[in-house]
């Protein structure tokens, strides 16, 4: 099968590549200039020069492919650069979907996100969007909402390393987040960490499952982990021992939505709201294609003690 990605030298990307080459699919991948670097040695991998807002690139992308996929997503805006939630998110993905069904492709595999239905966020409805033009496409799709990815980044933004560096490493207390007066259920939301090859083994399972096709599947580990076994877990697996105190989110949030615009603030306020919703799965998407994902746990977090 061949098959063209958006997205592919990111980080969910760079795994996904590794399945599909291994399944024996051939490649063709939208590449930024100046990502050059990214691109893995892979047999059976050809590289298109351009960006989402390009849509010959995109046609160029897709054209002869029996399947597209599109895996960008952003965590923070960056609107001096173009980098905003509507344009990686919605019109990206809406640019692909059109060019996938005027290039004769018949299966599109999208990467969403767990917990986007609250519509609470910018980033949530822009995901929202891309699920709802896909739905109305005539496409053969399948949908993957993953809760917060982990594993060993090669490089490039990941959950665990994130916390790390901007968390755990930080002379300061980490904060456990909470809502209200008293700090009673502080840290206590749950998220559910899903391990980056799984979600790539998933995104590649699929093609070869046309049960999948019309289904969301949303992605998470075995096991739900609170905000404060989660540093706690990474503290561990950094060799480290870490304060944690309790932290008001009606005194941050305010400061947040201020700070949030720079890189160098932790956090921005429409990330404090989804993590205190929390990101849990209801259903196992993996259990339709035969997956056990694996836990969080020191073995899968030893990456976080290797030198960086």
């Amino acid at each position: 099968m061949k098959i063209g990605i958006i997205g592919g030298t990111g980080f969910v990307g760079s795994y996904l590549l590794e399945a599909l080459a291994r399944d024996g699919h051939a490649l063709r991948l939208l590449m930024r200039p100046g990502s050059e670097h990214k691109l893995p040695d892979l047999p059976a991998l050809e590289a298109v020069p351009g960006d989402v807002a390009d849509e010959a690139a995109i046609r160029a992308c897709f054209e002869g492919c029996d399947a597209a996929v599109y895996l960008i997503g952003i965590l923070r805006e960056q609107p001096a650069h173009g980098i905003t939630f509507d344009a990686m998110q919605r019109r990206g993905a809406e640019r692909a979907i059109a060019a996938a069904e005027a290039a004769g492709a018949k299966r599109f595999l999208l990467m969403s996100a767990n917990g986007i239905d609250a519509a609470a966020t910018p980033y949530q409805t822009t995901k929202l969007a891309a699920e709802e033009a896909l739905k109305a496409s005539g496409l053969d799709w399948t949908i993957f909402r993953p809760s917060v990815i982990f594993g060993p980044p090669r490089g490039r933004m990941e959950f665990c390393t994130q916390l790390k560096r901007e968390l755990i490493d930080s002379p300061m207390p980490a904060p456990l987040f909470y809502e209200g007066l008293l700090p009673t259920d502080a840290g206590a939301f749950e998220l559910g960490p899903v391990h980056v090859e799984d979600v790539a083994t998933a995104f590649a399972k699929s093609l070869a499952a046309p049960e999948t096709i019309g289904q969301t599947l949303t992605l998470c580990g075995p096991d739900a982990w609170s905000w404060k076994q989660i540093l706690s877990g990474i503290a561990a697996a950094s060799g480290k021992k870490k304060l944690m105190l309790p932290a008001p989110v009606m005194f941050i949030g305010p400061v947040a939505s201020v700070l949030g615009r720079f890189d160098w603030f932790p956090v921005t306020r429409d990330q404090l709201t989804m993590l205190l919703a929390g990101n849990t799965c209801v259903e196992d998407g993996f259990a339709s294609l035969g997956i056990t994902p694996r836990p969080f746990d020191p073995d899968s977090l030893a990456y976080l003690g290797s030198p960086a």
